[in-house]
């Protein structure tokens, strides 16, 4: 048998609209994420992530275009390196996940 891109529940591409759409469908069933996820061929994993990034849109990118974001951090490195104070970045990645970066001056 032959799929054609999107008949698959992990191949189609949706847009935060559709997703809304979808979660709102699954409160409004009365099934369980995971019933609803099975009956709709949704991947489960993929429903529950955009069911938090739905809820709490503080989690979406910055831009909102799904595009990567940078932070110019060159004026954190000062004009001067004789005062060997360096630097200390910490990165809050959730979860209680953290990335540390040092340098020694």
């Amino acid at each position: 048998m032959l799929w054609k891109l999107g008949q698959l529940g992990g191949l189609k591409h949706r847009t935060p609209e559709q997703w809304q759409a979808l979660v709102d469908q699954q409160r409004d069933s009365g099934l369980s994420a995971s019933k609803f996820c099975k009956q709709e061929n949704i991947g489960y994993a993929s429903f529950c992530n955009w069911r938090k990034r739905l809820a709490d849109p503080s989690t979406d990118e910055p831009s909102g275009s799904g595009e990567a974001s940078f932070l110019d951090l060159s004026s954190l490195m000062g004009s001067s390196t004789s005062s060997g104070a360096g630097w200390h970045i910490v990165l809050s990645l959730g979860n209680g996940v953290e990335l540390r970066l040092s340098q020694n001056g």
